[in-house]
């Protein structure tokens, strides 16, 4: 019986006209539109994430889900990414630090921290604009208070970024409208997460800078130490001394640590410091360098660039 009701579905003749090969290739065009049409909507939702720039030099990765801050620095020839973009805390990105409001990362009271990624439990910035060229990029972001949360709706963060043959040139601004006045404090100008396995923090902390003086080498511990830089720089390098350096012409001192949490938690930072207040109006900008190599070349690179400086300077007197 069931061979026969088999057969008979298998010889029931087709209406007139009927063209299988016509009604699978339909098929297939609505499926597809299907498709295109879901990844539309998807996208509209969600503004496409990684932005690369690149010249011959380096090839440096933005996230548009992070505020436009840059979790990604290579050679353009290399899929070796030396920068850490595990968390919205993380990345190379402003961040501030103002009075104690209350708000808790985890269990820990923290104060108010606008910070350009987003807050610690993964919640984004907000990207207010965005445009970039082959080897240029701006942002203007809405940060997020890192323990509260929310939204800061009297704070605008501004980021520049150009690429200049082995350098990528940063400027940064911090907008801040609140209407309350918050103490003095170290910030991060900016803040920078590379890969663990960085794990040398190299700068020079003597009294003659930029006098090709003997270096100093270490291997942070946790929670935060704090050092002197001379020469206005500081560098994360491997076991080999080859790793990345920024450059931040106002910053005297940096503050830094390594963590080691296991798995994906591991960490190398530093920051750049600078101090200030959060007050009503203020507004602060500041430029920085970044540029990667091994330690004589990441030096020799910060100590053209303040020999330029200098010239500037010179040409400006009367």
């Amino acid at each position: 019986m069931f061979s026969v009701f088999r057969n008979s579905r298998k010889h029931r003749p087709k209406p007139p006209g009927f063209r299988p090969a016509l009604f699978r290739k339909i098929g297939l065009l609505f499926g597809l539109l299907w498709l295109a049409q879901s990844a539309w909507a998807q996208s509209a939702k969600q503004p496409l994430d990684w932005v690369y720039l690149e010249n011959k030099e380096l090839r440096v990765g933005l996230l548009r889900s992070h505020g436009g801050a840059i979790g990604y620095l290579s050679a353009p020839d290399s899929n070796r990414n030396i920068l850490n973009h595990y968390d919205h805390g993380r990345l190379i990105q402003q961040s501030y630090y103002g009075d104690e409001d209350g708000s808790k990362w985890a269990d820990k009271p923290w104060r108010y921290n606008p910070v350009q990624a987003g807050d610690y439990q993964g919640h984004p910035a907000e990207l207010l604009e965005f445009r970039s060229t082959a080897t240029t990029a701006y942002a203007r972001t809405r940060p997020r208070n890192w323990a509260g949360g929310e939204l800061l709706e009297d704070c605008e963060l501004e980021q520049s970024i150009e690429l200049d043959g082995p350098l990528v040139k940063l400027k940064y601004s911090f907008h801040y409208r609140g209407k309350q006045t918050h103490a003095a404090r170290d910030q991060e100008t900016p803040a920078v997460f590379v890969a663990p396995e960085l794990t040398r923090l190299a700068t020079y902390s003597g009294k003659q800078p930029w006098t090709d003086g003997e270096l100093s080498v270490r291997t942070p511990d946790w929670p935060n130490e704090y050092l002197e830089i001379s020469e206005h720089w500081v560098a994360w390098v491997d076991d080999q001394n080859s790793g990345l350096g920024i450059y931040v012409p106002t910053a005297n001192r940096a503050t830094c640590y390594r963590y080691q949490g296991g798995n994906h938690s591991d960490c190398s930072y530093v920051a750049p410091l600078s101090q200030f207040a959060l007050n009503t109006d203020l507004s602060f900008s500041y430029e920085a360098w970044l540029t990667a190599g091994d330690l004589k070349t990441i030096r020799s690179r910060f100590q053209e660039l303040h020999r330029q400086s200098l010239k500037a300077e010179s040409a400006k007197r009367p």
